[in-house]
C-alpha cells in the first residue's frame, strides 16, 4: 500500500532537534522515517500552519470520571472523597462505560494517544477499545484482606480482558496506602502486572497512614489500619517498589522518599493541576528529575481537575515549578512537552514503543494548529505549542497509524447525551445505592 507522510510546518521529535518542513512517513502502523518532507516518499497529507508532535501520553487518568467535573469543589481532600463514593453508588448498569467513551474521546482530542488508567470499574477498557486509545487500564482494588482484593481483581479482569490487546493491557491498583493494606499491595504486585498506586497525595494521607488521626477520620469506615509509617516507607521495607509500579502525586514525598523511588525505578505520575485545585500542594518536580527517576505528567480526571487537557497540564507543571523553585528556567517548555510524551511513556514502561518520532516506533502523532494564534510567525515550535496550544487547536490524533480523532469527526451529541444522563444521575435527589 506504502508510506502516507504527514507533513507540516514543523515536526517536533522530542528525542532529536525540531525539523522545519518536516515530515513523518508512517507505513502498517509504524514510523518508517522522520526528516524534511521533500526528502521522504509516499502519500503526502500537509497541515498548514501547525506542528506534528508524538501523541501525548497521559499517566495518570480515570476515565470513568469524565462527568464528574466541579463536585465538591473547595472541599478539603476527605470530604471530596466521600463525596464522590457517595454519588458514585447512584450510577446504574452501563453508566460507566458511557462515561469513560466521553473520557476516552475527550482524551484523544486533547492528542492524547496513550493513558495509563486507574479504573474502579473496569469500564476504561471497553471505551479506550472501542475509541482506539492504547495504554494500560489498571483495575482497582482495595481493603486489607488480599484474598477479597485478588477476588476482586480477577472478576473485573475477566469482564475486561475480552476489550484488552497488545496495545491495551490491564494492570491492577491497589488504591492507596489509606484503603489498601501492605499485604494487599504484596498481592498485587505478586500478580506480574503492572501496577498503579496513589501515593503521598495530601497531608491529609500522611496525618492517617502516620498517627491514625487527622481529617481522614470523618471517613474512617473507608480507610484501612494506620501502618505507622509513610506509604513511600512502608512499601520500601517490603520489597514493594519497582519498575512495574507508577506513583501518582508523591506531593508530600520526602528527599530520602524521593530517593527510594528513584533507587528502585519506581515511576512517579505528576499531577500538578489535580494537586493545585485540591490544596495538596506542589511536587517537588525538580527533585523528582534531580533524583533521576521516572516522571511523566498525568491529567486525572475532571472529579478533581476541569478537563483532560494536556496542554493546560504542561503549562501548570510549567508554572509550579517555576513559581516553587523562583527560577524562571526551572522547567523549560522543551521539558514540559517531554514530560507529556517520552517521559509519561517512559513512566507507564512504553518508552520503547510511543512518545517520540522515530523510525520503528508505533504512529502515534497530534498535529496542532497556531493558526490565527500570537505565535505565528514560527519562532520556536515548542514554546509554541506549550504555551498556545489546546484542544480546540488539535486537527487530528494518530494511534498506530490510524486517525482516531479529527476536528469535528465525532459523534460528540450522542456521546455526551449518554455522559450527561449519567451525570444527572449523580447528582440527584435519590439515595445511594447499597455497598456491595
Amino acid at each position: 500500500m506504502g508510506a502516507t507522510v504527514y507533513e507540516a510546518d514543523w515536526v517536533v521529535p522530542v528525542e532529536g532537534a525540531p525539523v522545519p518542513g518536516g515530515g513523518v512517513a508512517v507505513e502498517d502502523g509504524r514510523i518508517v522515517a522522520v526528516g524534511p518532507a521533500s526528502e521522504l516518499d509516499g502519500e503526502r497529507r500537509r497541515f498548514e500552519d501547525a506542528v506534528i508532535l508524538p501523541a501525548f501520553v497521559n499517566a495518570h487518568c480515570h476515565l470513568e470520571y469524565a462527568v464528574y467535573a466541579g463536585f465538591g469543589d473547595g472541599l478539603s481532600f476527605p470530604p471530596w472523597i466521600d463525596l464522590h463514593v457517595t454519588r458514585k453508588r447512584r450510577l446504574l448498569d452501563g453508566d460507566a462505560v458511557a462515561i469513560a467513551r466521553l473520557g476516552a474521546a475527550e482524551c484523544l482530542r486533547s492528542g492524547i494517544g496513550t493513558i495509563g488508567d486507574a479504573s474502579f470499574t473496569g469500564a476504561a477498557v471497553p471505551a479506550c477499545a472501542e475509541l482506539g486509545l492504547a495504554g494500560v487500564v489498571y483495575l482497582e482494588v482495595f481493603g486489607d484482606d488480599p484474598a477479597a482484593a485478588l477476588a476482586r481483581y480477577e472478576e473485573l479482569r475477566e469482564e475486561t480482558v475480552p476489550f484488552a490487546s497488545e496495545r491495551l493491557r490491564l494492570g491492577v491498583s491497589p488504591h492507596a496506602p489509606y484503603t489498601t493494606s501492605a499485604d494487599v499491595y504484596a498481592a498485587c504486585v505478586g500478580l506480574g502486572v503492572p501496577v498503579m498506586t496513589h501515593l503521598a497525595e495530601s497531608e491529609a494521607e500522611q496525618e492517617w497512614v502516620l498517627h491514625g488521626s487527622g481529617t481522614m477520620t470523618a471517613a474512617a469506615e473507608l480507610l484501612v489500619e494506620p501502618a505507622g509509617r509513610t506509604g513511600i516507607r512502608l512499601l520500601a521495607e517490603r520489597g514493594l517498589l519497582g519498575p512495574d509500579l507508577v506513583a501518582a502525586h508523591c506531593v508530600h514525598a520526602d528527599e530520602e522518599e524521593i530517593g527510594l523511588l528513584a533507587e528502585h525505578s519506581t515511576a512517579i505520575a505528576h499531577c500538578p493541576r489535580s494537586n493545585s485545585i485540591l490544596g495538596c500542594g506542589a511536587a517537588p518536580l525538580g527533585s523528582f528529575l534531580a533524583s533521576r527517576a521516572r516522571v511523566g505528567l498525568g491529567t486525572d480526571s475532571p472529579a478533581s481537575t476541569p478537563s483532560f487537557d494536556m496542554f493546560e497540564e504542561m503549562r501548570t507543571a510549567l508554572y509550579t515549578a517555576r513559581a516553587r523553585e523562583r527560577r524562571p528556567d526551572a522547567l523549560s517548555a522543551s521539558a514540559a512537552l517531554e514530560l507529556a510524551t517520552l517521559g509519561a511513556a517512559n513512566a507507564l514502561g512504553l518508552g520503547d514503543e510511543t512518545g517520540s518520532l522515530a523510525a520503528g516506533k508505533r504512529a502515534d502523532l497530534a498535529v496542532v494548529s497556531l493558526a490565527g494564534s500570537p505565535f505565528l510567525p514560527w519562532e520556536e515550535p515548542v514554546t509554541a505549542v506549550v504555551f498556545g496550544g489546546s484542544p480546540d487547536r488539535v486537527l487530528a490524533t494518530l494511534v498506530a497509524g490510524e486517525v482516531r480523532y479529527e476536528e469535528g469527526g465525532f459523534a460528540w451529541p450522542e456521546l455526551r447525551r449518554s455522559a450527561s444522563a449519567a451525570r444527572a444521575r449523580l447528582l440527584s435527589s435519590v439515595p445511594p445505592r447499597p455497598k456491595t
